[in-house]
């Protein structure tokens, strides 16, 4: 269990409504095909008929989540264009876009863990050893559940 830090352990003085850094991500990427939109992107899709086809939803819907991904800053725009084509845009990942990555993994991992194991692995391409998602902390200890605590700053 995490433990609430300060004027945040009185769960009855306080809401997080509004004030949630879970509930604002929620709000930006809280649909299933905007975090296989982001999947996807991890995995180095960038056209729009891509995204699409591999996440198996409607051009309109692709549409709207890429505009929403754009919008939060996660994707950006980038034109292009095919010999004798039009310009058309490709979407690639922002800065903000790779920090989000971890939060994609850690999924990953736990659907891979508690519903059915997947063949599919992380994996470190470097030495081979699997890779997993972990809190660590600012001096480098990886923090367990139980010795989580969440504070005002």
């Amino acid at each position: 269990m995490t433990v609430l830090q300060g004027p945040l352990a009185d769960r009855d003085a306080w809401s997080a409504i509004g004030k949630c850094p879970i509930e604002k991500t929620m709000g930006l990427v809280g649909t299933k095909s905007a975090m296989l939109i982001m999947r996807e992107a991890f995995y180095g899709t960038t056209r729009f008929d891509d995204f699409a086809r591999r996440v198996g939803i409607t051009k309109a819907a692709t549409s709207a989540r890429l505009s929403e991904l754009v919008d939060a800053g996660l994707l950006e725009k980038q034109p292009y264009r095919e010999p004798g084509q039009r310009v058309r845009d490709e979407y690639v990942l922002t800065e903000a876009g790779t920090e989000f990555m971890p939060v994609v993994w850690a999924m990953f991992e736990w659907g891979r863990k508690h519903l059915g194991d997947s063949a599919l692995r992380l994996k470190h391409l470097e030495c081979g050893a699997q890779a997993h998602v972990e809190i660590v902390c600012d001096n480098g200890h990886v923090v367990p559940p139980d010795e989580l605590g969440v504070a005002l700053r």
